[in-house]
């Protein structure tokens, strides 16, 4: 198998992962804390950054035997878990309803979350 069918195949198998684990922590958030915030997008979208940073800071070493875990977990897996495109769609779904301070809100504590777990990640990952 050619090297590129090799890297199609990992971030494949990673992304079949990360987007079952996605649909499953954010709906086991939407059934237990309910609907009316999108609290399951938003701590997936924290977590993934900080698995993104902490896998960053413990792959840092350059060597070529990690382009493949690389792709297989933070391509694959974390890229397809993340949820950067149901933040805007849900952002945009609260500000349609005329909800426009939660729209606000999810969308800065979003990107205090994501950028505060990502900096916490590189940091435990060594970075």
């Amino acid at each position: 198998m050619s090297g590129l069918w090799l890297q199609w195949l990992m971030v494949a198998a990673g992304g079949a992962v990360g987007g079952a684990l996605r649909y499953s922590v954010s709906g086991w958030f939407a059934r237990r804390i309910g609907e009316t915030f999108p609290w399951g997008t938003l701590i997936v979208n924290a977590s993934g950054a900080g698995l993104l940073g902490a896998l960053m800071g413990g792959l840092a070493t350059g060597s070529p035997a990690t382009d493949g875990l690389w792709l297989l977990l933070a391509v694959g897996a974390i890229g397809s878990y993340t949820t950067v495109s149901s933040l805007s769609l849900q952002t945009l779904l609260l500000l349609k309803d005329r909800q426009r301070p939660r729209a606000l809100a999810y969308l800065g504590l979003s990107l205090f979350a994501g950028l505060g777990a990502g900096a916490l990640g590189l940091w435990l990952g060594g970075l």
